[in-house]
């Protein structure tokens, strides 16, 4: 049977900042309010002129550099983002030309902060079918396009950035398990109401903004993120020992904390970028991987659960002997 292993990691953030400082002098808000809760003291803003793509190539090149692969290896690419070049096409197929990689299928994967997730379980599949031998799965944002800078309860939440993984296949289990799960019921509490077929006026405009209820966001997120630690244990016949590092979406310290008390998991076993770059969705997991890899802190042999909620609402995991 074929399985999927990791075998390269990368990242990028673009090199504007934007403090804590920064964000008090803009909104009615406190650096020692917005670390206390959320844990983050800064986060990452794309140039003018920089797109979600440019992140994605950055850290994919990355990826590919560490994998030892060249654009000849990669058979499939699959970009988890919300906040795409264009309308169409793909970004992945924008990502695929700068690359230099033809013929391969090339698509986007939209869940939000859990889309890295989501992109990992397609992958992974795709390799078990036999469909593909190595690929390339990136998370990338510019989500500050979709920031209402003036909303407090928001603005001083996301960032932008990107992280990537390559996938090979293998005889020996990589990927142990990827749990996708849905409930589109949640969706107006976490939410950009307008689009393409819906108020696009607001999109035309550049007023298309995030919009948040935060407290129930966060109760729905440390509930869900419980049971999907659950879920994937039970899976896999193991404890909760068994786990090395737990890697999870960087949204909000408190919602990291309270997944790691669901595992009895120390802190320092638990991989934390959240107070570098606030929330990048779909890139902060491969982002905290990657950092995590290259730091030396993920050894080669350790089993590590990557976890994320989002919009949609979306949850998952992703079970990996690296």
């Amino acid at each position: 049977m074929n399985y999927s292993r990791i075998i390269g990691t990368g990242s990028y953030l673009p090199d504007k900042v934007l403090t804590n400082q920064d964000l008090e002098k803009m909104v009615d808000t406190t650096d020692q309010w917005i670390r206390e809760r959320t844990g983050i003291n800064k986060r990452h803003i794309a140039a003018e002129n920089e797109t979600t793509c440019d992140l994605a190539e950055h850290a994919s090149r990355k990826a590919m550099e560490a994998a030892g692969k060249s654009p000849a290896d990669i058979d499939l690419i699959v970009l988890a983002t919300t906040t795409p070049d264009q309308v169409f096409p793909s970004t992945a197929c924008l990502l695929q030309s700068r690359l230099d990689i033809h013929g391969s299928p090339a698509f986007d994967v939209q869940a939000v902060c859990t889309g890295f997730i989501y992109a990992m379980g397609v992958a992974d599949n795709f390799i078990r079918a036999g469909s593909a031998k190595c690929a390339l799965v990136v998370g990338a944002e510019t989500f500050s396009r979709i920031i209402n800078w003036k909303d407090r309860d928001t603005c001083v939440l996301f960032g932008d950035g990107a992280g990537a993984v390559v996938l090979e296949a293998s005889d020996e289990p990589g990927i142990l398990s990827t749990h996708l799960h849905a409930d589109g019921d949640y969706a107006s509490l976490l939410q950009v109401p307008d689009g393409v077929s819906r108020g696009y006026e607001k999109v035309r405009d550049n007023a298309a903004f995030v919009e948040m209820r935060g407290n129930e966001v966060f109760k729905m997120a440390v509930n869900t993120l419980g049971r999907i630690v659950d879920e994937t244990l039970e899976k896999n016949g193991l404890e909760k020992a068994d786990i090395d590092w737990l890697i999870p979406h960087q949204a909000n310290i408190r919602i990291i904390n309270a997944t790691a008390r669901k595992l009895g998991m120390s802190m320092d076993h638990v991989v934390v970028t959240v107070h570098d770059h606030g929330n990048t969705s779909a890139a902060s997991v491969p982002l905290a991987f990657d950092v995590a890899v290259r730091e030396g802190r993920i050894k080669r042999g350790e089993t590590l659960l990557m976890e994320a909620f989002g919009g949609g609402f979306t949850w998952g995991s992703v079970l990996v002997k690296y």
